[in-house]
């Protein structure tokens, strides 16, 4: 395929989304991460193995990329999405965007500038604390239920860049944007070493390193395949 395709946060999420797309033949693979791959990803993320700790996320798919598919063009960016390099990084071009980070402002960025320049745009929901992949929907961003984190993406793109709001008592009005997040109510850890769907109240739960959900290979890895899919689906669908 021809295809330009960018992925956006290249940790567990995303980096299962680039091996899909590299096995499915996808032309270009862009890649934007500036982290680097930490002892603690090795449950979850596709890169972290022996010998990978301190690399960069990007560096490490982009050699896996080409090993799987060495026709490929591996474009790497070694630099976090924000609004200092939003413009820089799209600019260079895309038919699909993938968007991978936990971070709601820059998620809302990306999704209003993919809006805007007519990229079609996937965004993955909260993985975290969740244990069924069955459970694992995708939907327009309006009907991505209490995500917390897809919740925070909408309130953004209605607040900061003028996506409508649906009146009260009516149907949501539709972004237009597809969603991937699971209607699992998550597992929570408790101080006690116990897990529950309880959310604790001595703690904030956190989605980075040292705190905050659990999670699992399985349902990580389906986030990215799933989102990985729709790409390949709405490419499939222009030819």
């Amino acid at each position: 395929m021809k295809s330009r395709v960018a992925v956006i946060g290249v940790g567990g999420v995303g980096s299962w989304a680039v091996e899909s797309l590299a096995r499915s033949g996808i032309g270009h693979i862009t890649m934007v991460d500036l982290d680097e791959i930490c002892v603690t990803n090795v449950n979850r993320q596709l890169h972290a193995m022996d010998g990978q700790i301190g690399r960069q996320k990007t560096e490490a798919m982009a050699d896996r990329a080409l090993a799987i598919h060495p026709a490929c063009e591996v474009v790497v960016v070694p630099k976090f999405f924000n609004e200092k390099s939003a413009a820089e990084i799209l600019d260079a071009g895309f038919d699909a965007v993938i968007d991978a980070i936990d971070y709601a402002r820059h998620k809302s960025l990306i999704v209003a500038e993919c809006h805007r320049r007519k990229i079609y745009a996937v965004t993955c929901g909260g993985a975290g604390g969740r244990r069924d992949p069955t459970r694992i929907r995708v939907t327009d961003l309006a009907y991505s239920g209490m995500d917390p984190l897809l919740l925070q993406l909408r309130r953004g793109l209605r607040n900061d860049y003028g996506f409508p709001k649906t009146p009260r008592n009516q149907d949501p009005v539709l972004f237009g944007i597809d969603a991937v997040y699971s209607d699992e109510k998550p597992y929570y850890s408790h101080c006690d070493g116990t897990v529950s769907k309880e959310e604790p109240e001595e703690i904030a739960m956190r989605l980075n390193c040292a705190s905050g959900f659990g999670s699992a290979t399985h349902l990580i890895a389906s986030f990215g395949l799933i989102a990985a899919g729709r790409v390949l689906e709405n490419i499939a669908a222009r030819v």
